[in-house]
């Protein structure tokens, strides 16, 4: 039994470890500001990345270059974007809105009836949380849009980053980060001026990158030929409730029982759609933050 389950529990650990990430990040924000800390984790993370997969390696075409670029700066906004959100709304809320990026992608690649069902309930879920029949809500609109901003990247993401991948390989993953970071780090700078390199923000920002990009490709690495395709992806669909219990555990981010209903339904959706298509067997290439 130990060894059916433990492939599940090192994805478990590398969502709580991408999670985490998240609150430490938002611990960080009075003094880098959500620019300044998507500037450092790109960058870190952009250093790892090219440590791991050696893109030097490769010869680039030019086709590739364009996917590479465009998976580039769909990375780089959500990163932007999901940091920006997350100062303004809980960690929780903000992962379970994003998540609407790769229903919506799956949605796109089935054409099932019951698929409208999913879709139906993760509409009402979004409905829930956005401030539409309310006149007052303890949620920022600004937060919530910049959480759609970030969904809508990261299924721009999934999609320039298949292209990508399928023309240069998991080399692409280091190749739009770099590009990006050469973009997104000058923001950062203008936006938090000196502080950007402050010996007592520095380690933390690295620890970031390290929790967010790092330890889950290490653990995801180990893990995900182990696993079916589909069990790894109904795990991802739990990223919400993680978001929340991290957001809880370490930023007293506490949710309504309707936010937390919001969410369910969220994930269900998500949950429903994997479950709705047929997927290979196994995974075999290594995922993406």
């Amino acid at each position: 039994m130990l060894q059916r389950f433990w492939p599940i529990l090192i994805i478990l650990i590398s969502m709580a470890s991408v999670q985490g990430s998240s609150s430490l990040a938002k611990h960080l924000f009075s003094t880098l500001g959500p620019s300044g800390m998507a500037a450092w984790r790109l960058v870190f993370s952009s250093i790892m990345l090219l440590l791991i997969f050696k893109p030097w390696r490769k010869p680039i075409t030019k086709q590739a270059w364009k996917y590479i670029i465009l998976y580039g700066f769909a990375l780089g906004i959500m990163n932007l974007s999901f940091y920006s959100s997350i100062e303004r709304i809980p960690i929780g809320i903000a992962v379970a809105i994003e998540l609407t990026g790769p229903i919506m992608v799956a949605m796109c690649a089935t054409r099932k009836k019951i698929d409208f069902i999913w879709l139906g309930i993760a509409i009402i879920g979004l409905v829930m949380l956005l401030p539409i029949t309310e006149a007052h809500t303890d949620l920022d609109v600004v937060g919530i849009l910049l959480a759609l901003c970030a969904g809508a990247c990261w299924a721009m993401y999934i999609i320039f980053g298949r292209k990508a991948g399928q023309l240069q390989g998991p080399s692409s993953v280091a190749l739009g980060s770099v590009i990006v970071s050469c973009f997104i780090f000058p923001i950062g700078v203008w936006q938090s001026g000196e502080v950007m390199f402050s010996l007592d923000v520095l380690p933390l920002a690295f620890l970031v990158a390290l929790l967010a990009s790092a330890i889950p490709y290490a653990l995801d690495m180990i893990a995900l030929p182990k696993i079916p395709a589909s069990t790894f992806s109904t795990l991802m669909s739990l990223s919400p409730v993680l978001g929340a219990l991290s957001g809880l555990i370490f930023l007293q981010e506490m949710l309504s029982v309707k936010q937390w209903l919001s969410i369910m339904l969220i994930i269900i959706s998500s949950i429903g759609t994997v479950l709705s298509i047929t997927h290979k067997p196994k995974i075999t290439s290594l995922k993406s933050s």
